[in-house]
């Protein structure tokens, strides 16, 4: 019998981690004792239990729960030293899930109005993953992210301000929130501010909207990834697409069902689009809220998709080469790969 391979051993890159997401239970709750936050019950008693909460946002109604939930625990964020926290935390977690590169994900206005403004946030977020990369081991850099429920012209000042510091960890631009809300198009001009000042472009699309969503930040954002992209799948000549362009999909399998986007763990279409040839990333997305983390997310392509240890590798290899990583840091991870194969 074969041996089975410990997922947690196999070096990878995560690319879909949201900053607030990305929390402990136990900080989060400690957190709110300290600032005397009143948590929702329901999050008070998931992160409690270590149960994640009953999520469903499909419709608009679930959708706002969420984000109730979501905005709860960024509230209990408040000094630079809560940031310096969950950023070593999130790496710490990490590297414990075998992740060589990760790329958080944050906007920086939701923490803007207690720590100074936009610049200090931006440079606090920034200071704390030099800390943590040092601390840890584990490569790190940020993608700032807008916010589809807010202004476009807010989308523009953060563009600028992310070109701003690309040179000091910033690598990415993205867009986030519920992608039913307001057109890709109207935030095509702050995504060409960040492409002209050298950050790849990685919106979301393809989660809770069709494959039309992954087509507009294809064809009005020139996305070279996309955030979930999932969606894709009901469309084969947009799977073609995405393969000849090699756009790689972040994909969240655990987020996808908790979400409601799919039923099922195995309604999750990891096979069509590895089987279509479109390169994919493996994400947590928000493990505070949806109960895993990044090493889980291979354990389910094994074990509700049949991904053998070959496909799981190949899957770490994709996530890599989509990501940001100096080619120095891709190579060792890359050769990471193939030992972990070999052993």
């Amino acid at each position: 019998m074969e041996r089975v391979r410990d997922v947690s051993e196999l070096p990878k890159a995560h690319l879909h981690l949201h900053f607030t997401g990305s929390m402990r239970p136990g900080t989060v709750l400690e957190l709110a004792d300290k600032y005397g936050v009143r948590l929702p019950e329901t999050l008070s008693e998931a992160l409690t239990s270590g149960e994640p909460p009953q999520l469903r946002a499909t419709d608009e109604r679930g959708w706002f729960r969420f984000q109730r939930l979501y905005d709860a625990a960024r509230s209990c964020i408040r000094e630079p030293e809560d940031i310096q926290r969950l950023v070593r935390e999130a790496a710490e977690e990490d590297v414990k899930d075998g992740s060589g590169w990760l790329e958080i994900q944050v906007d920086p206005t939701s923490y803007a109005p207690r720590l100074g403004g936009l610049i200090p946030t931006l440079e606090i977020i920034l200071d704390a993953v030099r800390s943590a990369s040092r601390e840890t081991g584990l490569g790190m850099r940020v993608l700032v992210a807008a916010n589809r429920m807010k202004h476009p012209l807010d989308a523009r000042t953060l563009a600028r301000l992310a070109v701003r510091y690309g040179e000091q960890g910033v690598v990415g631009f993205g867009l986030s929130n519920d992608e039913r809300r307001g057109m890709a198009r109207d935030f095509d001009r702050a995504f060409a501010i960040a492409r002209e000042g050298g950050l790849l472009s990685a919106p979301h699309g393809g989660e809770l909207a069709g494959p039309s969503s992954v087509r507009d930040c294809l064809d009005d954002l020139h996305a070279t990834r996309i955030g979930h992209g999932v969606r894709a799948a009901d469309d084969p000549r947009l799977l073609k697409q995405l393969a000849e362009r090699g756009v790689t999909c972040e994909v969240c399998p655990a987020s996808n069902v908790a979400l409601g986007v799919y039923e099922k763990h195995e309604d999750v279409p990891l096979r069509t689009l590895y089987e279509a040839g479109v390169p994919m990333a493996l994400g947590a997305d928000d493990p505070l809220l949806f109960g895993s983390r990044l090493a889980d997310q291979y354990e389910l392509a094994r074990r509700y998709h049949a991904f053998a240890d070959e496909d799981l590798a190949e899957l770490a290899r994709q996530s890599i080469r989509g990501s940001a990583a100096p080619k120095d840091v891709q190579e060792k991870l890359l050769t990471g790969v193939d030992d972990w194969l070999a052993s």
